[in-house]
């Protein structure tokens, strides 16, 4: 394979992880961003929610101030707006339209709800539970139930006339008038109520709230515990969105199958590419080839599988980038190689600490040059792909020409060198000859300055003299300046 063809296979190779990274982390962040979504959705629902309320006590509180419906009456038109905005805090706060329109016109017809109409009736007097209030309202308008209209009375009320409709005689005699609860008369009134079907069980439906939690002196503790319980609500609809937002393992596993899919298909097409380059063709291809093809195919596809987990893992627990968590991930595969390599005793020792910080060193460009490429092109993958394939190329132009540079520097400094060598061991010789011819001299004048014949040990001292830089008027080389040296 040419080395242009192996750059453009390592640069699609990096490429190709780096793309995987990167829709890992588009995965991660649509995730989020649904959860800021939201958020924000459930911060609207809930100030719409707390403000229906809000609204309902405003207007129950004009209803009291003007004491409208007097002592007997006024409970009744509390229920009537109590039920609106309870009623529409319950649909804000889940993110539904507010379905209750308070009518207020003294018709037949007390509320709206999605267009149907709902009379209310609150009624205690007469133990029969409302429902003496609802035969009054449906003698006057018979075609009331007809009409699709519904009856609505308090939720306790509701609760106890459904409780002995269904109750046989049998039970029912064991009961007995008390504070705790209906009596036998109170099963007669409401199965006698029933049985001529005039006003069926079916059209009737419990209000939001008992019948004493919309009196005079309640309904505010009662607004206030409605709101609590929509913020309750609205607490309790965002953690489950936290949750749900959380990294899944069902979300691992597809970023992992994904990423296998993905390099060992890059992986079989490589393979076969090389093949085809190699000279053989497509339909030449023998068993040994597809042997070859389908090992480094199943190579990539548990290479690929480990990179998308570990990537998944990485930028979920670690905050780490995709692009960062990539390149830890190939980092660590290429060293892993090398240090196969060199057990195997394929590489030396610097080799091996050469190879694994050129391994570090790449995977470093790639991550960043993908992180700058996202920067610039804000296009989930794209962004990363391009900027991952321009700074490769950039790093490997680089890295040739720096190559080509370093050899020739090299070449230069070794050839200094020869020159060097070869000028300093003339030089070094020529000493040595040097050295040697006086040495040669000095041996010879100590020979004669301690010759045991006395005029030669003198001519020899008196040379020995000189060649020691000894000036002639300090060398008594005459009787005058021997005799004037010892006997003056």
């Amino acid at each position: 394979m040419s080395d242009q063809a192996a750059t453009a296979n390592s640069t699609a190779k990096t490429g190709q992880e780096q793309a995987v990274a990167a829709w890992i982390d588009y995965l991660n962040q649509a995730r989020l961003d649904r959860l800021i979504r939201t958020f924000r959705q459930q911060d609207v629902h809930l100030a719409a929610a707390v403000g229906s309320i809000n609204d309902a006590l405003l207007e129950i509180n004009k209803v009291v101030a003007s004491n409208r419906g007097g002592t007997k009456g006024m409970h009744g038109f509390i229920a009537e707006v109590a039920e609106v905005g309870i009623g529409n805090a319950r649909d804000l706060i889940v993110g539904q339209e507010a379905r209750y329109e308070w009518v207020d016109d003294n018709g037949p017809i007390d509320l709206l709800r999605s267009g149907v109409g709902i009379q209310q009736k609150f009624y205690a007097a007469g133990g029969r539970f409302g429902l003496g209030a609802v035969a009054e309202h449906f003698a006057r308008y018979p075609d009331y139930i007809a009409n699709g209209n519904r009856y609505q009375i308090p939720k306790d009320h509701y609760e106890t006339i459904r409780g002995l409709l269904r109750m046989s005689e049998q039970d029912a005699s064991a009961l007995s008038r008390s504070a705790e609860g209906p009596s036998f008369r109170d099963w007669k009134r409401v199965q006698e109520f029933f049985a001529n079907g005039a006003v069926p069980f079916e059209s009737l439906e419990p209000a939001h709230l008992d019948y004493r939690e919309v009196q005079q002196g309640t309904y505010r503790e009662t607004l206030q515990a409605e709101e609590a319980s929509v913020r309750r609500t609205y607490q309790t609809r965002r953690d489950a969105a936290h949750m749900a937002s959380r990294p899944s393992i069902a979300e691992a596993a597809k970023a992992t199958g994904a990423a296998a899919a993905v390099e060992g298909s890059a992986a079989f097409i490589t393979a076969v590419l090389a093949k085809r380059r190699a000279g053989t063709k497509l339909s030449d291809f023998a068993a040994d080839d597809w042997a070859e093809i389908s090992e480094q195919t199943g190579v990539g596809f548990a290479t690929g599988g480990v990179r998308g987990l570990s990537v998944y893992v990485l930028t979920n627990f670690t905050a780490s980038p995709a692009a960062v968590a990539n390149a830890v991930v190939t980092a660590g595969f290429g060293i892993a190689e090398q240090a196969n390599r060199f057990r195997c005793g394929e590489i030396s020792e610097v080799e091996f600490i050469e190879n694994a910080e050129t391994v570090a060193l790449e995977a470093s460009v790639s991550a960043v040059s993908s992180l700058i490429g996202q920067a610039i092109v804000p296009v989930p993958v794209v962004g990363t792909v391009i900027g991952n394939t321009v700074g490769m190329l950039m790093y490997r132009t680089a890295k040739e020409s720096l190559s080509t540079r370093e050899a020739a520097i090299i070449a230069q400094y070794l050839e200094e060198q020869r020159t060097l060598r070869a000028q300093l061991t003339a030089e070094h010789q020529e000493l040595i000859d040097e050295l040697n011819a006086a040495l040669t001299t000095y041996l010879d004048l100590l020979e004669r300055a301690f010759s045991p014949d006395i005029g030669t040990a003198l001519a020899g001292s008196i040379d020995l003299a000189r060649v020691l830089g000894v000036s002639d008027d300090e060398i008594l080389d005459s009787d005058d300046k021997t005799l004037d040296y010892f006997l003056l």
